[in-house]
This record gives structure tokens, sequence and C-alpha cells, in this order.
């Protein structure tokens, strides 16, 4: 994916401004419906940040899109466009469920009753990323098509998995039994940090900073980020630099599915505890939207997956307190995209010029 480089307070400056459009339009739309502004407004604000509940509900959505945005970004940086995060959500909860009710971790000393599943969720998510970058660099696929349509795979196995006995389903007792699997054991849960289940913020967030302070380190302060770097501006010019590109590709959209697989076990052992159909809730595809409002910047992914952590909260509730369809949201950033690449598309006209 070719992007046009911007000096970092210009391209904060046009996200800032795409953001801010977006919410203009959006609270036309709002009117439009004919619900009071002032009434959304309200609702959207008590969702989001109107209570140390959906304080912590809102920072754990953001943990999910930053973990999403920080594979995007690392992908970015070799010119690699890793859209598979809602796949490799899927393939992490999906094993994430699987190893906390049948792989026999729920007794395990040590904290390892959560760690195992949350580290096997990340090992196949990584999977699922290696497989889209073997295929774009053994057979010249485009990552773009691959990470997508594995994406697709992902949430049919998801699917079928929920509704099969033999695989994840828990047992119907009666015909109105949910299709969704049961609840993983209390011992294979993210501890929370408050201790409150009315504050539910897990600790899968002191690990996601560590990581965003990690990817920071990496792009910006070591030899690998600027090979990394090499291998998105010139293939060639670095293969000649003794860099392996196809390890490189490999290497990299396996990291970005990585971060999509724990992304997957922080959303099944820290917030829902069970697998559903409609478990991954476009998450994944949120948190690529993340990645391209970050501009290639950690800060930025973290800014981002804020904004659109609370957002999420509060599109929630703005359509159970004021009858605002939470599709609005959707529409929101549908308009950010837009803007940013109207943007981008029109510096870039001026620059050739």
């Amino acid at each position: 994916m070719t992007t046009l480089t911007l000096k970092p307070p210009r391209a904060v400056a046009i996200s800032i401004t795409a953001v801010l459009a977006a919410l203009l339009v959006g609270l036309l739309l709002v009117s439009l419906i004919g619900v009071p502004v002032s009434e959304a407004v309200a609702a959207f604000a008590e969702g989001a940040w109107g209570s140390p509940y959906a304080i912590a509900a809102s920072l754990n959505r953001s943990l999910v899109f930053a973990l999403i945005g920080m594979g995007f970004v690392l992908a970015d940086r070799a010119n690699l466009t890793n859209v598979g995060g809602e796949g490799q959500i899927a393939i992490g909860g999906i094993t994430a469920t699987a190893v906390s009710l049948y792989g026999h971790v729920d007794g395990l000393p040590y904290g390892l009753a959560f760690v195992l599943p949350a580290l096997a969720a990340t090992l196949m998510g990584g999977l699922w990323g290696a497989l889209a970058g073997a295929l774009k660099a053994k057979a010249g696929t485009n990552e773009v098509i691959s990470t997508l349509l594995l994406s697709f795979i992902a949430v049919w196995l998801l699917y079928g998995s929920v509704q099969s006995e033999a695989l994840l389903r828990q047992p119907m007792t009666h015909s109105n039994t949910l299709p969704e699997s049961l609840e993983i054991p209390a011992a294979t849960q993210l501890p929370l940090l408050t201790g409150d289940a009315g504050v539910p913020l897990h600790a899968g967030l002191l690990l996601g900073i560590a990581l965003a302070a990690a990817v920071a380190v990496v792009l910006h302060r070591t030899v690998l980020g600027v090979r990394l770097r090499a291998v998105g501006l010139n293939p060639q010019a670095a293969r000649r630099a003794g860099i392996a590109i196809s390890g490189s590709i490999i290497g990299l959209l396996f990291t970005a599915g990585c971060f999509g697989g724990l992304a997957g076990a922080f959303m099944l052992q820290g917030e829902q505890y069970s697998l559903k159909a409609g478990f991954s809730s476009g998450y994944g595809f949120d948190g690529l939207v993340v990645g391209l409002l970050a501009r290639g910047s950690v800060l930025g992914v973290v800014a981002a997956a804020l904004l659109f952590g609370f957002m999420r909260s509060g599109g929630i509730n703005m359509e159970m307190a004021a009858g605002v369809p939470t599709a609005l949201v959707v529409v929101i950033q549908g308009l950010i995209i837009v803007t940013l690449a109207g943007a981008a598309l029109s510096m870039q006209k001026g620059a050739m010029r």
C-alpha cells in the first residue's frame, strides 16, 4: 500500500480535522433522524464515560482496537496491509475458548490458567497471519486479498464451532439453548485490576501498555525498524543489503496476527467469557480504521483506539437510551476514512504539481 508521508504536526492536524468533520456530520444525521441532539449527546456521554463501569468497558474495547492497530502499523512499516484483524480475533477467540474449556488448565497455579489460553490464542492468530504472509512471499498473492478472505473463513469457522456440539457449542438441554459455548472457568478469566466486577477493567490493559511501548521502540529506536522500512521502500535494495525479504514478510504478518489473536483472547477471557456467533463484533475492522488513522504512529494508535473505544460504548447506549441506531457510529467511522483518504489524495496531487 502506497502511503503519503506527512510531517507529524500536519498529519495530526489532518486526522483531527477528519474526526471533527465526521462528528459534525454525525450530529446532523442525528437531527435528521428526529432525535433531539442534546438527548443523543447525553446518552452517548453516559454510555462512554458516565460511570466507572462505562469507562472500564470503553477502555477494554480501546485495548482490542489498539492491539489490532499496532499489528496494522507494524505491517505497514514494510508496506504490507493487514486487513485480517477480524479473522485473527475470531481464531484467537476459538482457541482461547477451546483451551480454557478443554485444555485442563483451570487448576494450574501461578496464573497459568489464564495465561496459557491467551498464549495459545496469540500463537494461532500469528499462524493465521503467517499463512497470508507465506502466500505473499512464495506466490505473490496480494496480502489485502488473502488477509480479507482468511477473515471470512475464520468468522465462518467461529460460526460453525458454536453451532456444533461436537466442537464448542454448549450441550442442548432444551430447544431454547443458545448457539454458544459454555462459560469458561473463573480461573481462566483475566483478573480484574480493580477486583470489582462493577468496574471490569482487566489485567490485559497492563500488557497492552507494555506492548505499545515495545512496538514504539522497535519501530523508531532499533535497527530492525530501519530494516523493515527498507523492505517497504525498496525490496530489491533491501535484498542486496542482505535482508531476508520473504522472512520479513512472513514474520511481520505473523506478528500482526499475534496481536489479533491476543485481542481475541482478551475479548473472550476479559469480557464475554463465552464464545458466540457474533463474538468478533466488527472489532477487527474498527482496529483497521485505528491503524489507518494512526498514520504509522504508536501514539496515534493509542489515541485513535481510545476514540473508537469510547465511540463504540457511547453508540451502544445512544441506541438503547435515545433510539439512535448504532450504525450511525459506523457511518461516522466511514466518514473519517473518506475524509482522510480525500485529504491525502489532494495533498499527493499538490505535491506532484
